[in-house]
């Protein structure tokens, strides 16, 4: 098996030592704890297998870092919707490559928007949470990563 080789596998069936590191690194992302020692004892583990599994444990979102990524929105049809979801993008510094407007059906567009990542601001996770609160944004979907 190659050193680089990645697999997607849900959090629920994982050793509960790969889970408790991605609980420390959210708290170190968010804030919520100022140091590493911090977080490790308020999620109840050791420094040492936080940092032994710190680099091979990584977000579904963190492994976008840098790579374009096309997202899908169904979006209601009215003015502004297109502007407000552009405008979230570019405060957390998304480059945007493409955008794509289909024609609303019963009141519904897909747009489909494709970003570079590597000068974000913010991690892909927390710009899908910024974008999904835009009023008149349905729902969204990773089409795809390169």
């Amino acid at each position: 098996m190659a050193d680089s080789e990645f697999f997607l596998v849900k959090s629920n069936v994982l050793p509960e030592i790969f889970v408790k590191v991605m609980a420390v690194k959210r708290l170190l992302s968010a804030g919520k704890a100022e140091s590493i020692n911090e977080a490790v004892q308020r999620i109840g583990l050791s420094r040492s297998a936080y940092y032994k599994y710190k680099d091979a444990v990584l977000p579904f979102y963190e492994s976008s870092r840098g790579r374009p990524v096309t997202l899908i929105f169904a979006v209601e049809n009215f003015p502004g919707i297109l502007s407000g979801i552009i405008n979230c993008m570019a405060k957390a510094k998304a480059n945007i490559l493409t955008i794509n407007q289909n024609i609303p059906i019963n009141g519904l567009a897909d747009v489909s928007i494709s970003i570079e990542t590597d000068r974000m601001t913010v991690d892909l996770e927390h710009l899908l949470d910024d974008l999904s609160r835009i009023s008149g944004v349905r729902s969204y979907r990773i089409l795809s990563r390169d």
